[in-house]
């Protein structure tokens, strides 16, 4: 049996990376914060199907003895903050979060399990401003937010480990992904929770930024699924994993309403305080390596996957008022 190690588990990322693997026959060990008797988040359900150790990503002795005790035969590291904006709040938490913990990792593996296979989750906002649309794996990297800079000095430093201490590390470009597990920070959940609430009769109204911006979504369990392919390769390299089509908010909002039947323009209203400065190059990645060398195609759609968000929410607000 092999052993797979997560951090994230608790994000719907890890949540789904972890029933992947579980199916698969692996056995699964998780870095979880604080204590193993604390809550899971989208990974409750697992609780019992999953050895959970307790750690932090600004405890490196925590990382590594995690390490040490399972000596995975594979190690997804997921975790990190992954709220943008906040990272402009706190950008030395990102960077020792992001960059400090993936090199704890790679460290602990490359001195006490050099057979691990390590995935890292880099971010398609490493890219921010660049010349190139869509992006590929070779397009120049501009970050513009502290957290983009963090996850883009990870990527780097897995890319070097591997080439000078000969490890299986990799990371995957990972673009926006989302699910009914998302955060409701997020846009994608602010406006699919928002919708079933009308839908209700809860509210009226949905009050959002800027409807234009471009986004490419895709489903968070399309990308684990990707990122435990490249784990299988014979030799690691790093791969964008991506929709590979721009969407905007506006668009993401109509395809919401529809689900229930409703027109967005009778209920969006835009609040020029959420309206950020205008971007420039749109983040939208190219997979086509990804599906090329990998076989990898994402099998949840923009519609549908909006839909099971949707309709998520509706089931969760009906419980909750019931």
């Amino acid at each position: 049996m092999s052993t797979a190690l997560l951090t994230g588990l608790s994000g719907q990322d890890g949540s789904f990376l972890a029933e992947l693997l579980l199916e698969k026959g692996y056995d699964v060990a998780a870095v979880v914060h604080g204590e193993p008797d604390g809550p899971l988040g989208c990974a409750e359900h697992l609780r019992d199907r999953v050895r959970l150790l307790a750690g932090d990503l600004l405890d490196p002795a925590s990382l590594a003895s995690a390490v040490q005790s399972t000596r995975p035969h594979e190690l997804y590291h997921l975790a990190a903050p992954s709220f943008v904006p906040a990272s402009w709040e706190r950008p030395a938490h990102s960077i020792g979060a992001i960059a400090g913990a993936t090199a704890t990792l790679l460290e602990a593996v490359r001195d006490g399990s050099p057979h691990t296979r390590l995935f890292y989750a880099a971010s398609g906002a490493m890219f921010g401003d660049t010349d190139e649309c869509p992006q590929r794996e070779q397009t120049p990297f501009r970050p513009s937010t502290p957290y983009a800079v963090a996850k883009l000095a990870a990527h780097q430093l897995v890319g070097a480990v591997r080439v000078h201490d000969g490890l299986y590390a990799c990371s995957g470009i990972v673009y926006n992904h989302e699910s009914e597990r998302r955060p409701p920070q997020f846009v994608t959940r602010r406006i699919t929770r928002g919708v079933a609430e009308i839908a209700l009769g809860m509210r009226s109204e949905l009050t959002v930024g800027d409807l234009s911006a471009v986004r490419d979504w895709s489903f968070a369990g399309d990308i684990v699924l990707g990122a435990w392919m490249m784990l299988q390769q014979d030799e690691p390299q790093d791969f964008i994993l991506a929709g590979g089509v721009g969407r905007t908010v506006a668009e993401l909002a109509r395809a919401a309403f529809a689900c229930v039947n409703l027109e967005a323009d009778r209920h969006l209203r835009v609040d020029p305080a959420l309206v950020r400065a205008p971007e420039g190059t749109p983040s939208i990645g190219d997979p086509s390596r990804a599906r090329t060398l990998l076989g990898w195609e994402p099998h949840v759609g923009f519609q549908e996957l909006v839909a099971r968000m949707v309709q998520a929410d509706l089931e969760a607000l009906q419980v909750r008022h019931n």
